[in-house]
């Protein structure tokens, strides 16, 4: 008579011979309970959503629009996750659901506490950070967000350990961008641009999105068009009439992807990747066509845009 129990990462097994007992204890597997944690040891399965594919990713932004899709795609391959928020916990509850039971954690977290930060990455190898704004308040401006947080982030990640750092960024991030509408230039522009080279230098090896105009359900680019702040009854302002602007706008769940894609591969290190869609088209066309879609035409709404320089409004609205 034999049996086989599992008990740790030994298997004993218990065998009876003329009415001894024997005990053979044989060791089997390295796991992160023995001297040097290795999270990758513990992958078992296929790595489909019931399993664990030795990923532990923190998500930093997943209550905001790209951050539920990055989620949900991660707990379809069996990652497990740790979701920081800092809101009510009742926003990121949701989340709940995108991974298998006990697979989705919570922690809440500051911007600007490290140690909420270093609690929220320490059991990670991989860390994604999506957190970004495109207004400033009284208690964040776009230096707080996109420079001193992303700076923030990256060094800690980096003293703890964490293997990957992926950092979600926009497309026309630049130095000295050119002044379109204010005489001043865009300091989001100018945010994203020197938040990119505080990644860089505090995490070498970390992998940066630059992410063109994203759409998709409860976006910030396709509903801005429909507002009734941004279209004033029957009147749309644009700049230049929409005749000089050009869009490549991307779909969420393609960026989501594209971020999964570049954790399994190796190479996606020290990488600036341009996320940008497959078309490219003019502000002024489709500006006419989601119009169009919400049955607000020219013809019967008798929908207009027009040079956002003769608007009278414009300069309450920029203040």
């Amino acid at each position: 008579m034999a049996a086989i129990a599992l008990k740790g990462h030994f298997a004993s097994k218990i065998i009876r011979k003329s009415g001894s007992l024997g005990i053979v204890y044989i060791k089997t597997a390295q796991y992160s309970s023995d001297s040097t944690p290795n999270l990758a040891t513990y992958k078992r399965g296929t790595g489909g959503r019931s399993s664990f594919n030795g990923i532990v990713a923190t998500v930093f932004g997943c209550t905001g629009f790209v951050g539920r899709y990055v989620c949900n795609k991660l707990g379809k391959i069996g990652t497990q996750l740790i979701l920081p928020y800092r809101s009510d916990f009742y926003d990121a509850q949701r989340l709940k659901v995108v991974g298998d039971l006990g697979q989705v954690l919570f922690t809440p977290f500051d911007l600007r506490d490290d140690e909420s930060i270093a609690k929220a990455v320490r059991y990670s190898n991989v860390v994604i950070n999506l957190v970004g704004r495109d207004y400033e308040t009284k208690n964040f401006k776009y230096k707080d967000v996109h420079i001193d947080g992303a700076r923030r982030l990256a060094r800690i990640c980096r003293e703890m350990g964490v293997k990957r750092f992926i950092h979600l960024s926009y497309l026309n991030a630049e130095e000295n961008p050119k002044p379109l509408v204010l005489r001043k230039p865009s300091m989001f522009k100018i945010s994203k641009y020197e938040g990119e080279c505080a990644v860089q230098e505090e995490f070498p090896t970390a992998t940066i999105f630059r992410a063109s105009d994203i759409y998709g359900s409860e976006d910030r680019f396709l509903r801005s068009f429909a507002s009734n702040w941004r279209a004033f009854g029957q009147y749309l302002p644009l700049y230049k009439n929409g005749m000089e602007t050009i869009k490549q706008p991307v779909f969420v769940s393609d960026v989501a992807q594209g971020i999964v894609n570049a954790i399994r591969d190796e190479e996606s290190r020290c990488q600036v990747y341009q996320a940008v869609g497959p078309k490219r088209y003019l502000l002024a066309d489709m500006v006419d066509w989601f119009f169009n879609l919400m049955r607000k035409d020219k013809e019967i709404w008798g929908f207009r845009r027009y040079d956002m320089k003769y608007d009278p409004i414009f300069p309450i609205k920029v203040a």
